[in-house]
């Protein structure tokens, strides 16, 4: 089976081409990044990303179709992030698979963006076994998910307010470093890192840690297993802002170090703690957020130490992308999940 996947939820036009024979190979993964434009106004704009998808589209997808050598009568079902995501951006998407799936009599198959992030791990030449917990964090998504099957799925924990990659986000905007926030974060934390290797923040394990000159909070959840990354921004904001004030230079470095490695620890501390105490074996890290390096180690030498065997899908997959869309809109399809021509885009919905 050959599925064509379109993704535009937020600021990526995507479309890729992915076959299922057995196991699934990703023929094309065409991915067209406003990044460069949404970084002048230091995050993204919902009207420009809309308008850039509306141009991009069927380019992006000419040129997946073309990388992967196959032609519109090749593709055996059209799959399409429905929601959740910037409503105007989404309807770009679903109204262009609308009419693909229309004028070449494909059925068409909406996709919850999450269930496509989680899907990405099903590329993975080691995949999860089912049932599996999955930890999807991004810029506008922070859930601990049960996946019961390839269509079934139990939120376990969520935030309550930001979410991890919000939190970046506005965190950098706050020290100057340029939107993508979380990469930002990230590339200045290892570097300084690297220069002060004894640093706590710069350890791997899953412990908190403080010192006299940054002391960030350890935030909580209104459940056991519920995120809040709101008093977590503002406290480095109040530290920016309060350095400034007294006439202090913040070292930017130590401050993304210890902000990045706060963030792994409490991810990694609620994920691990939700898995084992579930009895599951398999976890996956899914999301923009999963490609954050520091996180990555926490939660890998804590997932070994617990005896969890842990699912991380390549970079390339973990930002969105139409790949991991089409992927989820085979298993959505094999469920009977096939739309008319009335589905509508939604900015949100229940996963």
């Amino acid at each position: 089976m050959i599925i064509l996947g379109i993704e535009t939820s937020c600021d990526e036009t995507a479309a890729a081409v992915v076959e299922y024979d057995g196991g699934f190979v990703i023929k094309s993964n065409t991915v067209a990044s406003q990044i460069e434009e949404q970084r002048l106004y230091g995050g993204v704009v919902p009207e420009i990303a809309s308008r850039r998808h509306c141009e991009n589209i069927s380019a992006v997808t000419r040129d997946a179709l073309d990388t992967a050598g196959v032609a519109m009568r090749d593709i055996d079902v059209v799959a399409v992030t429905a929601y959740p995501g910037l409503i105007g951006a989404l309807l770009v998407g679903v109204n262009f698979a609308k009419g693909l799936a229309y004028a070449h009599d494909k059925p068409l198959v909406p996709v919850h963006h999450i269930h496509g992030h989680i899907a990405a791990a099903y590329t993975l030449e080691n995949s999860p076994l089912l049932p599996f917990y999955a930890l999807a964090v991004s810029g506008g998504h922070s859930h601990i998910i049960s996946v019961e099957d390839f269509t079934k799925f139990t939120v376990v924990g969520c935030t309550s307010d930001d979410a991890a990659g919000e939190c970046f986000d506005k965190a950098a905007r706050a020290m100057g470093l340029p939107y993508p926030g979380g990469v930002s974060i990230d590339k200045t934390a290892s570097a300084w890192c690297a220069e002060n290797p004894n640093s706590p923040w710069a350890r791997m394990d899953c412990k908190h840690v403080s010192t006299d000159k940054i002391n960030l909070p350890f935030p909580k959840g209104k459940g056991k297993y519920d995120f809040s990354f709101s008093g977590l921004k503002t406290a480095v904001l109040n530290h920016v802002n309060n350095s400034r004030q007294k006439g202090i230079d913040v070292d930017v470095g130590e401050l993304c170090a210890a902000l990045r490695h706060t963030i792994a620890v409490y991810l990694t501390e609620k994920f691990v703690s939700a898995a084992v105490g579930a009895g599951v074996k398999n976890i996956a890290m899914v999301g923009g957020v999963a490609a954050n390096s520091h996180i990555r180690e926490v939660l890998a030498k804590s997932a070994t130490d617990a005896g969890l065997m842990l699912h991380i899908p390549p970079l390339s997959l973990c930002g969105d992308n139409a790949a991991m869309i089409a992927v989820q809109g085979y298993y959505n399809f094999k469920a009977g999940a096939v739309a008319d021509l009335s589905l509508n885009a939604k900015a949100t919905h229940a996963i």
